[in-house]
């Protein structure tokens, strides 16, 4: 009974030993295959095998936000940096400190390129308004002489002679003048009328 009981329990704790080793195996296993993402490509096809739509989205901002960099079809990596609308190469998965110090320093220097190019866009700027108000003073000035030209200027209106009449009695005659002399011109003119043509004598009168 006893050499029984020894092998019974011999065999419970190989049973044991063999349960427990199957175990560690397949958690290891099982560790191996949920290891963390290394780049942001595995991350997101992991968060592509997602159950529902939220948990994906969720999922796929945890990759962006964890990896900054994206792989390059001829290997190494790339980061975007949106604020100069430009790509880095960089080594790995995210920037190192020394690239991200590169990536600060052309940044600074395209912050001071922008300025510049906005100055002489404002000069510009200013200098052809600046033309601008000037052409159109000069143009006020050639329509404003343009416009005096064209006004005629006011001639002095001649004087209207009257129409010779018979001066009126009492009135001042002055000598040589048109009305002055004209009563006497016309008495003389009178005169040789009848000069010339004397008045027919009336025929006596039949008894």
């Amino acid at each position: 009974m006893s050499a029984v009981a020894t092998s019974r329990r011999a065999a419970l704790f190989l049973v044991t030993a063999a349960g427990s080793l199957l175990l560690t195996h397949a958690h290891a296993e099982a560790q191996w295959w949920k290891r963390a993402p290394v780049d942001f490509e595995e991350c997101a096809d992991a968060a592509e095998k997602a159950a529902t739509k939220s948990e994906k989205t969720a999922a796929l901002a945890d990759c962006n936000a964890k990896f900054a960099g994206r792989r390059k079809p001829g290997g190494g990596y790339s980061y975007y940096d949106f604020l100069q609308d430009r790509t880095f190469d960089i080594a790995g998965p995210n920037p190192t400190p020394e690239e991200q110090k590169k990536i600060d320093e052309a940044y600074t220097a395209y912050l001071a390129s922008q300025r510049r190019s906005n100055e002489a866009a404002q000069a510009t700027a200013r200098q052809q308004r600046e033309q601008q108000e000037q052409l159109v003073q000069q143009l006020q000035q050639v329509a404003l002489r343009t416009e005096v030209e064209r006004v005629p200027i006011p001639v002095e209106r001649p004087k209207v002679q009257q129409a010779a009449g018979p001066r009126p009695k009492g009135a001042p005659c002055t000598k040589g003048s048109f009305s002055c002399e004209w009563p006497r011109l016309s008495e003389s003119l009178n005169d040789l009328k009848k000069l010339f043509n004397p008045t027919p004598s009336k025929p006596a009168k039949k008894g």
